[in-house]
Parts: C-alpha cells; sequence; structure tokens
C-alpha cells in the first residue's frame, strides 16, 4: 500500500475538537477501489474474496475517503446530492428543497468536497452560493415574522448552517422587540414625569 503513495498534500478538513467539522467528516463518499487490499474483502458486501479487489465500490466516510484518494488507493465520485439532477432542483425550487432529508451537512459537506479530486467538482461551488441565496431570504424573513409558515415546518426542511442562521435570525428579532420595550417604557416614563411637571407649576400658578 505504501508504493500508491503519492506526493499530493492532504488537504485540512476543519477543526479536530469541532463537533460539526466531525460531524461533516464523517459523511460518506461514493469510493471505488483501484488496488488489491489484502484481508479486507469482508468491507465488500457484495463479494466472499478474501481481498478488496479491484472495482469494488464502497461508500466510505469523507476523514478516510481523502487520503486514501491521496494515496490513489480509491477513485471517487460527487455524492448524488451534489451532482447535476439535484443542482437542477435546488436553482428551480430552492425554497421548497428538504436539505435536512437530503444532507443535513450540505454547505459544509459540499466546501469540503471541493478540496478532494472529485470529476464535475468545479460546479458544487457555484451550486453552494446559488442555494444559499435562493434560501437565505425565505429563512431570515420567516425568523423575523415577516412571513406566516409554520416554523417547525421549515426548520426540519433547513441543514444544520441554515437553522444556525434561523436561530441568530430569531435572536435578533426578540433583542429589537426587548429594545421597542425598554424604549416604549423609557418615552411612557418620560411623558408622566412631564405631565406632573406640567400639573406642579398649574398648581404653584393657582396658589400665586
Amino acid at each position: 500500500m505504501s508504493s500508491a503513495s503519492g506526493s499530493r498534500r492532504l488537504p485540512c478538513f476543519g477543526e479536530y475538537f469541532s463537533l460539526d467539522d466531525i460531524l461533516t467528516t464523517n459523511e460518506r463518499v461514493p469510493c471505488k477501489i483501484e488496488i488489491t487490499i489484502p484481508k479486507l474483502g469482508s468491507l465488500n458486501m457484495s463479494s466472499k474474496e478474501e481481498d478488496l479487489k479491484p472495482g469494488a465500490k464502497l461508500d466510505l466516510p469523507l476523514w478516510l475517503a481523502a487520503p486514501l484518494l491521496n494515496r490513489r488507493i480509491v477513485s471517487a465520485e460527487v455524492p448524488k446530492v451534489y451532482r447535476e439532477t439535484y443542482r437542477e432542483i435546488l436553482s428551480a425550487e430552492a425554497v421548497a428543497v428538504d436539505l435536512c432529508r437530503l444532507q443535513p451537512q450540505y454547505y459544509n459537506f459540499g466546501l469540503l468536497l471541493q478540496k478532494l479530486p472529485l470529476p464535475d467538482v468545479e460546479f458544487i461551488n457555484n451550486s453552494l452560493i446559488e442555494a444559499f441565496k435562493n434560501r437565505f431570504r425565505h429563512i431570515m424573513d420567516c425568523a423575523q415574522g415577516s412571513i406566516k409558515e409554520d416554523l417547525m415546518d421549515l426548520t426540519v426542511r433547513l441543514d444544520v448552517s441554515e437553522r444556525t442562521l434561523f436561530a441568530l435570525g430569531r435572536e435578533a428579532l426578540e433583542d429589537h422587540q426587548r429594545w421597542q420595550r425598554r424604549q416604549s417604557h423609557r418615552i411612557a416614563t418620560a411623558a408622566m414625569v412631564t405631565n406632573h411637571r406640567k400639573r406642579k407649576r398649574a398648581a404653584l400658578t393657582d396658589s400665586v
């Protein structure tokens, strides 16, 4: 296996202690074995061979697929949710797509895939940008209460990054509402003080 080692540098995949990065790098990449790997035939459920033979197809977690790709032990394809069919669906009906069901780490995983030598990987970046732009306004409008939609129904369709944005939007709305209540209280207090002073001046005038 060491003879298959290449000179390419292994890409860095996020922060070691980040739970989001751990979950993202555990997402699967469709791979094809390119060399014989002794004693690992049991990994291929469709074969009874003792060794893992060239041509065998396995879905490997990104953290494992990356070094094997780097050493040319496997080749890989773009996961189906980033392929042309799904890119077209996202382009046409971005808001309606259930990203959580398709790929809960859609944006994070897509960004990491671009570091790998995969066919058509160059199309992923534009797809991520377009999907984000087309969905962002709707997510923020719902978070701010501008659109009347069942928030539970919305959030279950969001990927991890979008849920974070939605939560930040709700937090900003609540902060603004608290600020408005404080301002209203201050205005009401100021009005009471002004009225009290007017009454006091009127009372003094009457006494004179």
